[in-house]
């Protein structure tokens, strides 16, 4: 490797498969130029295929077990009073940055989740979407932020609820936050040494999750000729566009990778977890709430449950184990039989009229090298990501089809993308799947670097 080539990673969260490579590829030039010159296919992610962890999983090579995140919201001890978030804080290991930090590398990374707070790299880096607000310190060096305030204006690190009824809001919000992540790119990249740039945007994810009935025909809420109906492929546009501006910035010795940390879905409901476990006689509340209330907010009957769950895109699933929980009602010696009975009963729950769904429920040992930090018993994605788990009680029902959290449209996707370009590529590269634990190791490979021993994947083989 030359000493002038370059590695720039786009980052896109959930941005789908089918929308960017088959439904708008025509109307993307910039996206589609790529792909015409380079390789591109399907990026499976981890499980569960949420942005924390599945960023990190992807700029660490380590699964969500061996990080000891298994969401963005993770049981800090075996207690019950709730979970802690995970933060950049929660990372303990080498990122990708790191590493070629050690070599002498310089890197520019903007917006990857989770970043907050900020860590010194070597290199200039902006936090991503925890950043409470523009107040709050998110680059480093930390004189960075007044540079970059002066030259562009304040960070803004995400919109302020995508879950919301008023989308002309969200829309304007949106534009404005994904024109400012590409600003600071652009200005980064034009003035600060760099060998390796990454930027992560949350726009196309927060659009899908706000607007995504709008425009997929099989959503059961889909109105045909509605007002927004082509507001995701204008987003996509848009974006296309400011990718090819950065691209703009950067000469033929920069290699390109477009990544997206999953995909996205029509969301048809979901599934009340604890309302189910209440229904099978798992966990039993010690009063009724008389409205919708999130569990951690009702008296629980602990000398009497077995199990509960905590909402999202998928579940997991806690058990009440004696000698490890205050309160513990399971045998250990029945932790096993009662982990099996809740897989085979929650992979045989259908839907309302008991149509099957295709629910699968993992142990995390069955996932994961390691299990580290206090995973859930169990990790439940209901029906293929087609439904949710939604953790609230007061539903007196198992299936709801709106969501407890405010409105949204769509569930994640198992399958990301990726696409790769480079004027240096073998001829012969040709696409082929890929999983996000190999873009990691794939960075490595451009540099010349060798992964640690414990990194999963394996590098794509046309870098």
């Amino acid at each position: 490797m030359s000493k002038s080539e370059k590695l720039m990673i786009i980052g896109l969260d959930c941005a789908a498969p089918q929308l960017m490579f088959e439904r708008w590829r025509d109307q993307l030039p910039n996206l589609s130029k790529l792909m015409e010159g380079g390789v591109y296919g399907d990026l499976t992610s981890s499980i569960p295929p949420i942005t924390v962890p599945a960023w990190s999983c992807m700029m660490s090579g380590m699964d969500p077990g061996q990080l000891g995140i298994y969401g963005f919201r993770n049981r800090k001890d075996h207690s019950y009073d709730g979970l802690s978030f995970a933060t950049s804080l929660s990372l303990k290991t080498d990122m990708v940055w790191d590493i070629l930090g050690k070599e002498g590398k310089q890197s520019i990374v903007i917006g990857f989740p989770p970043s907050y707070p900020i860590k010194p790299i070597k290199g200039n880096s902006v936090s991503c979407f925890l950043t409470p607000d523009a107040n709050s310190a998110y680059t480093h060096p930390p004189e960075l932020k007044s540079e970059l305030e002066k030259n562009i204006g304040p960070y803004i690190p995400d919109v302020y609820n995508f879950r919301t009824d008023d989308k002309d809001s969200l829309l304007k919000q949106l534009y404005d936050m994904t024109e400012n992540h590409f600003d600071y790119a652009e200005y980064l990249v034009q003035n600060k040494e760099w060998d390796f740039f990454m930027m992560v945007d949350m726009g196309i994810d927060r659009i899908h999750h706000g607007m995504w009935k709008f425009f997929d025909e099989n959503h059961p809420k889909y109105e045909p000729g509605n007002r927004y109906e082509n507001s995701i492929r204008d987003f996509y546009i848009y974006t296309d566009k400011r990718i090819g501006e950065l691209l703009k910035r950067v000469d033929s010795d920069t290699a390109v990778l477009v990544v997206s940390d999953h995909g996205a879905k029509t969301m048809i409901g979901g599934i009340c977890i604890n309302e189910w476990f209440m229904q099978e006689n798992y966990l039993t509340l010690a009063e009724t709430p008389k409205e919708l209330t999130p569990l951690a907010k009702v008296k629980k009957d602990w000398d009497n449950t077995k199990a509960w769950g905590e909402g999202g895109y998928y579940s997991r699933i806690f058990l009440n184990v004696r000698d490890r929980e205050p309160n513990g009602t399971i045998d250990p010696a029945d932790y096993e039989n009662v982990r099996d009975e809740l897989i085979a009963k929650l992979e045989a729950l259908g839907d309302e009229e008991g149509n099957p769904i295709g629910t699968k429920v993992y142990k995390p040992q069955e996932l994961y090298k390691e299990v580290n930090g206090v995973a859930p018993d169990l990790i439940a994605i209901f029906g293929d990501l087609n439904w949710r788990s939604v953790g609230t009680v007061g539903h007196g029902s198992v299936h709801t089809r709106e969501n407890d959290t405010g409105p949204d449209d769509a569930n994640h996707a198992q399958q990301g993308i990726y696409i790769y370009n480079y004027s240096k590529m073998p001829q012969e590269a040709s696409s082929q799947p890929a999983h996000l634990y190999d873009i990691g190791r794939t960075v490595l490979k451009f540099f010349g670097l060798t992964p640690p021993q414990n990194w999963n994947g394996k590098p794509l083989s046309f870098v």
